[in-house]
């Protein structure tokens, strides 16, 4: 692997990485967004060999979370929860509870932001939106939580 192509791959995988939260699964679609890549010459003789790997990786990474969702949010919150000693059995079982009511889109910000610990500024990059917007949407569903359990 040439120089361009290992700095290529390393952002890549930090990018895969960011997505997922899990270092194999990243290490995983990082090396099939590569092999994509290598059978379509044509994007590299363009040049455009960084914006093919970039959306081959996020829509791999999208296809993955999708099948991995249910699985890698409980055991991304669950294990938050169950970390928390000093958190009382009622008080985390009714936040899970919470939690499991928000829609789909809000459970993957709380997810990213609390169970995989990615900075506000990674993660707005990742979802194409400001910090501030960013900081919003979590204020609001952090409010709809306390609302939920008070």
């Amino acid at each position: 692997m040439s120089m361009d192509e290992k700095a290529l791959y390393d952002k890549i995988y930090r990018y895969c990485y960011y997505r997922l939260g899990q270092a194999e699964m990243a290490e995983d679609i990082t090396q099939e967004a590569f092999l994509r890549l290598w059978e379509n010459r044509g994007y590299r003789e363009q040049g455009k060999a960084l914006q093919y790997l970039y959306t081959t990786a996020r829509h791999l990474c999208i296809d993955e979370y999708r099948r991995c969702k249910a699985r890698l949010l409980t055991e991304e919150m669950e294990g938050r929860l169950a970390a928390d000693p000093g958190m009382e059995p009622e008080l985390r079982l009714g936040l899970w509870q919470a939690f499991q009511t928000l829609p789909e889109e809000e459970q993957e910000l709380l997810a990213l932001r609390y169970g995989s610990e990615i900075p506000v500024g990674e993660m707005a990059n990742m979802l194409g939106i400001s910090r501030f917007a960013l900081r919003r949407r979590i204020k609001a569903v952090l409010e709809k939580l306390r609302a939920q359990l008070c």
